[in-house]
């Protein structure tokens, strides 16, 4: 009989990219897996729900998709936070959508769509359970040679603007056998780099292990053959301890990077938040880190957060003219309900949040090619991703992809995707770079 063919749409963050490839994986002994949604005859959406502009993406694609339903799409899958999130009202709204789950129930995917085609009952499942991390053989959407390694899921820390653990439920860290198996089989399939990811990867292992496991975590896949670049994101500022910090020196698997989400500086805000830390601590903090040699340091900024005075903005001002941070992504904050900072009174207008938003990416965006000047002419290792007409496209040791900047590079001979080379900076533009292989 021939296969059915199933197709997928991932929105939202890395976290939801390896859901959807755990549940690809899943499913591809059944189905015949195709990259045009209009030929497929089963259609899973992978929705977000972070922030408004977020959701509104997801039920956009929803309905947009939902128009297939009048050719020869059979069923329609909708899965991820935003299902969690607004699951009965979606299933109500849009008569379109056969299945919906929440993101702790995949483990029932493949009944459930076998289910639907036999009897074309709808069916909802996006009941709390008990937190755990679905695991299958991943079909990987990554290029060839980098690749997401979740090591945790959930979040302990509830910040008070964030929804995020009343949809993932609380911080439930993998084994490190577990993830050191994945590490090896995706070796094996010939990726390079891992770029470890959680909501919080500083708390790995404290709930399996009783104490933080990541820098074992991290020893543990630098052995494994074949792998040159572990990368790492969201490590809260909190957790950044001296152990942490001397691995990112003397790793050479361990690249010179980390992802920093401190949000803010003002100590007023920050506790608003629920955040953990204070201004003192971070301005250390980036001290202490600006002894590992090369090292980029990223982080993410909520502007317009509650209260935020214009005092309080000149503080997280004041810091990013000090060129303390390499990278950097600036949000508005985003109003969200079932969240305690929603209940606040004092809500910032629109057009103040915008306001301020540009201005701090104004400040960075000068930042940012003064710290690119001072590479030129030093040399480096890239890793190829692609090529154009007239360069090969790669990123540094210090660029992640999809939201940093990346390197040009001249060639006089061909090169592999995947490919690692060393190259000398040549020229910058505000976030890029040019470089030719040496």
């Amino acid at each position: 009989m021939k296969k059915l063919k199933l197709g997928v749409i991932s929105l939202g963050c890395d976290k939801n990219t390896i859901d959807t490839e755990m549940f690809l994986g899943s499913l591809v002994d059944k189905f015949e897996i195709t990259l045009n949604e209009e030929d497929a005859d089963i259609l899973i959406i992978n929705t977000c729900s972070f922030i408004e502009s977020a959701k509104q993406e997801s039920i956009d694609t929803i309905l947009d998709i939902s128009k297939y339903k009048s050719k020869n799409l059979k069923v329609l899958v909708v899965t991820g936070c935003l299902s969690k999130r607004y699951g009965k009202e979606l299933f109500e709204d849009i008569p379109e959508i056969d299945i919906l789950l929440g993101v702790m129930n995949y483990d029932n995917i493949l009944k459930y769509i076998e289910d639907f085609i036999k009897t074309g009952n709808r069916i909802i499942d996006n009941e709390n359970k008990e937190n755990t991390i679905f695991e299958a053989n991943r079909i990987l959407t990554t290029p060839k040679h980098y690749a997401y390694l979740k090591i945790s899921e959930g979040c302990n820390n509830n910040c008070t603007f964030c929804i995020i653990p009343k949809i993932r439920g609380r911080h439930v860290s993998r084994s490190i056998e577990s993830l050191v198996n994945e590490g090896k089989l995706l070796a094996t399939q010939g990726i390079k780099e891992l770029i470890l990811i959680a909501q919080d990867i500083t708390k790995y292992g404290l709930d399996l292990y009783g104490e933080k496991r990541l820098i074992q975590l991290i020893r543990e896949l630098s052995k494994i053959d074949g792998i040159k670049w572990i990368r790492l994101h969201y490590a809260y500022p909190e957790d950044i301890d001296d152990n942490l910090i001397e691995e990112l020196k003397i790793n050479s698997k361990l690249c010179k990077y980390i992802d920093i989400p401190l949000q803010h500086v003002s100590d007023k805000i920050l506790k608003k938040m629920a955040r953990h830390t204070r201004k003192d601590k971070i301005y250390k903090l980036i001290e202490k880190l600006r002894e590992v040699p090369d090292l980029v340091i990223r982080t993410s900024l909520i502007v317009g957060f509650p209260g935020e005075t214009q005092e309080d903005f000149e503080m997280l001002e004041e810091f990013i003219k000090q060129k303390n941070i390499d990278n950097i992504g600036v949000f508005t904050y985003s109003q969200e309900e079932d969240t305690v900072a929603a209940t606040f009174d004092d809500q910032i207008d629109e057009d103040i949040k915008i306001k301020r938003r540009d201005t701090i990416m104004r400040i960075q965006q000068k930042n940012s090619k003064e710290l690119l000047e001072k590479k030129i002419g030093k040399k480096f290792e890239a890793v190829v991703d692609s090529k154009n007409d007239d360069y090969y496209i790669g990123r540094l040791n210090f660029q992640s992809p999809g939201i940093d900047g990346i390197i040009y590079i001249k060639s006089s001979h061909n090169l592999n995707i995947g490919e690692f080379v060393n190259v000398k900076i040549v020229s910058c533009m505000e976030y890029d770079f040019i470089g030719e292989v040496i």
